[in-house]
């Protein structure tokens, strides 16, 4: 399972896994239209942790990169140490990536680093509420341990995660993200979607429903949206970095 989740291989596999569960797919293309409608400032877009997706098809300019080469991946490189000159890119961009990030804060810096003045990040990741934190120690293949520092070990692509990372940087130690980061304003933590990457059956399990009551699924969450701090599994970030000091 390991040597799978990591290799390039797997890139073709979950491609695949995307392109015919229908459920899936629709979640993809909600989560980068959000992604989209969050208000990218003009510039350079570059995608984190690309993988599978199809990000272009929602945000055409898009530069996607992977710490792997693949199917319409156009660079590859860590996100520790990126290949873009400072204050030169408008926007870094994610879905369940920043969990992955071995070294987030470095990560971080490099953002902050490579971001114009009023750049900003924007990140689809998981959510550590109530019904989160049950799925996700429970049913989920990742680790999840929000007890844990800012640092991931192991250096498997896929194998190696937090799912808790953001939660733990973003919300836990709000405080030592804004010390640590003073140019980097947290801008947005919007909490939703409670059910429906579970009735996709994400990556590796089975589609629960047919596709055509996805738009059922969507209704219902929206009338349960109050509670999102309860149940909702993933978590929207916007940061945005401020002039310098």
């Amino acid at each position: 399972m390991i040597l799978e989740l990591d290799s390039a291989e797997s890139l073709y596999l979950h491609r695949r896994r995307i392109r015919d569960n229908n459920f899936l797919r629709r979640l993809y293309e909600d989560f980068y239209l959000e992604i989209k409608n969050s208000g990218l400032p003009a510039g350079t877009v570059v995608e984190l942790g690309s993988g599978p997706g199809f990000i272009k098809k929602i945000i055409p300019n898009t530069i996607t990169s992977d710490v792997i080469s693949g199917p319409d991946i156009d660079q590859t490189f860590s996100a520790a140490a990126m290949p873009f000159t400072s204050n030169s890119i408008g926007a870094f961009v994610m879905f369940n990536v920043f969990h992955h990030l071995k070294e987030p804060e470095q990560a971080l810096r490099e953002m902050e680093r490579c971001l114009m003045p009023g750049g900003k990040i924007v990140m689809i990741e998981p959510y550590n509420s109530v019904w989160g934190h049950f799925v996700y120690s429970h049913f989920h293949y990742e680790d999840f341990n929000p007890m844990a520092g800012w640092k991931i070990e192991g250096d498997g692509r896929l194998s190696d995660a937090n799912n808790a990372m953001p939660w733990i940087v973003f919300v836990r130690d709000q405080a030592v993200f804004s010390k640590k980061f003073p140019l980097l304003n947290i801008m947005c933590l919007r909490v939703h979607t409670p059910f429906r990457f579970i009735i996709s059956g994400g990556l590796t399990k089975p589609q629960l429903l047919p596709a055509f009551l996805y738009p059922a699924v969507c209704w219902f969450e929206k009338i349960i949206s109050p509670f999102n701090k309860q149940l909702g599994m993933f978590v929207t970030i916007e940061l945005q970095k401020r002039p310098s000091l």
